[in-house]
């Protein structure tokens, strides 16, 4: 397993020429005093998160079943749904979206009932880990919840080249029936109506099933619960394109009904709600935007065209300074690191989001980087860099860090400083009052947020607060276990290369 808080000793062992087991903990903190020690709820979570044991992929995916949303989600526009998907042995599948006008899953709009049949098919050839399948849909049914949500829908589709196509599908001036179904594709018929509410189920092209099991605490007994999560293909951040894009990385997963965290206030909502009786998901107060402290991934990361990383982030309140770590792996499980990123700036003051609703829009700069290569492949494509690229060219060594600052960034890895990007923000807290730190979602073809108009309208994979800052910089934490770093130089998997353009989309706010 990886151990995490041996790296900033470990770092100190690079830099003094001793082993690490000759450093001792103490004389470390005595040489380093500017150097953070991990909190202990860091620690812990950093370990469950690093446990590959813990985790396992089901394979081939066991798709049947009732797979849940466990809360409400945000998808690019923005969107504000629930999701409640039920598979057949048979290949069918019946899938349900909720969707809202509030960030809380409480106003629901309309719901679509989706119904069709997929088929698996082989290993993904592009996103390590992912299985693709086919998908044919037979029925598209919406049911509008308000007179307003009709009006609004029915005005969307006409807006659309499909418009003129679906004009029979809702008269003008049609009155709002409550529960009435009303047809958006039919495999019978020739007309599809969909396109003018930016549907598409392309989702279903990319899956992956994972289980674990969640710790319990019985009385004077430790048990666990398993957990079983659905991966599905993620949706392009840019409307124009989600019609046509075939998913590579993932979004929020689903949970199977019968296997899921608890507790899960929203669960059992969403499991008995249907196209007539949309759920209503519990009242949640609005956080304010308190970023202080540190906050960590709760599981590895997959991100389109292929990466796999976590993040570690430390916001300081008093000056709001901010780091990163940027955990980068060449497998589904974050177990084979190949290198990390750490970086740091400073961030604006935050304003409410007049876009996403309950989000915070805030400015972050990006003004100093430093590389750790952590295979060999890495160390041989950045020693190779044009002089001035990327730090000290020649100079790069396995684990060790070299700051790049003064060459404006890393040409090789995509890293370009300084730099600026327009964020979206939101804290919520879950079912165990843990708190949550959603930040924007990186655009699907690489690029970077570093405009207005390419600021982010939803959401990364939340992290989870474990701790309060101590007012020191983070500096030379990096979580690999040097016994594992040694087996993975001679055995480790070739690193997936990383183009330039996909690695900046990952720069600022990639952590977990």
């Amino acid at each position: 397993m990886l151990r995490s808080w041996w790296l900033g000793v470990l770092f100190l062992a690079f830099a003094s020429g001793k082993r690490l087991w000759d450093v001792p903990r103490s004389h470390a903190k005595e040489q380093r005093p500017e150097k953070l020690w991990w909190e202990p709820q860091c620690q812990y979570q950093l370990r469950h998160l690093q446990d590959g044991a813990r985790i396992s992929a089901v394979l081939p995916p066991r798709l049947e079943g009732h797979w849940i949303s466990t809360g409400c989600e945000v998808r690019p526009g923005p969107e504000f749904l629930t999701r409640s998907y039920m598979f057949f042995a048979n290949r069918l599948f019946k899938a349900y979206q909720f969707y809202y006008r509030d960030p809380s899953c409480r106003e629901p709009t309309y719901s679509l009932v989706i119904k069709g049949k997929i088929r698996l098919r082989q290993a993904s050839w592009i996103t390590l880990g992912a299985t693709e399948a086919d998908y044919h849909l037979h029925k598209v049914g919406i049911v509008f919840h308000s007179q307003r949500a009709m009006h609004d829908t029915v005005a969307r589709i006409n807006q659309t080249s499909s418009g003129m196509r679906c004009s029979g599908f809702l008269p003008a001036g049609r009155t709002w029936a409550p529960s009435a179904l009303y047809e958006l594709l039919s495999a019978k018929g020739e007309e599809d109506c969909t396109p003018g509410l930016g549907f598409a189920m392309h989702e279903l092209s990319l899956v992956r099933v994972e289980k674990y099991h969640q710790p319990l605490l019985l009385q004077h007994n430790q048990g666990s619960r398993q957990v079983e999560e659905l991966y599905l293909g993620d949706i392009h951040t840019e409307w124009s394109e989600r019609l046509h894009y075939r998913p590579t990385g993932y979004q929020r997963p689903l949970q199977n009904a019968m296997h899921h965290m608890h507790p899960c206030p929203a669960c059992g909502i969403i499991y008995r709600a249907d196209e007539h009786n949309p759920p209503v998901l519990p009242a949640r107060p609005e956080l304010p935007m308190l970023l202080n402290g540190h906050w960590i991934s709760s599981r590895c990361e997959v991100r389109p065209a292929v990466l796999f990383l976590t993040r570690y982030f430390i916001f300081h309140a008093n000056n709001r300074s901010w780091e990163g770590y940027y955990h980068h792996y060449s497998d589904p499980l974050c177990k084979q690191p190949t290198f990390t990123v750490y970086a740091s700036g400073h961030y604006s003051q935050g304003a409410p989001s007049l876009i996403v609703r309950g989000g915070t829009e805030l400015v972050f700069k990006v003004t100093h980087a430093q590389v750790t290569p952590m295979d060999q492949v890495t160390v041989s494509m950045l020693n190779s860099s044009d002089f001035g690229s990327c730090g000290e060219a020649g100079s790069w060594r396995i684990g060790q860090e070299l700051d790049v600052t003064h060459t404006n960034g890393c040409a090789a890895l995509g890293i370009e400083l300084p730099h600026t990007e327009y964020e979206l923000f939101r804290l919520e807290r879950d079912g165990k009052d843990r708190s949550l730190l959603f930040i924007g979602e990186r655009p699907t073809d690489g690029s970077s947020p570093n405009t207005l108009r390419k600021r982010p309208t939803s959401y990364q994979p939340p992290l989870l607060q474990c701790g309060e800052p101590l007012g020191t910089l983070a500096r030379h934490i990096m979580p690999h276990d040097p016994e594992r770093l040694s087996a993975q130089v001679n055995h480790g998997a070739p690193r997936i290369p990383v183009s330039l353009l996909v690695f900046l989309a990952t720069l600022l706010v990639n952590w977990d």
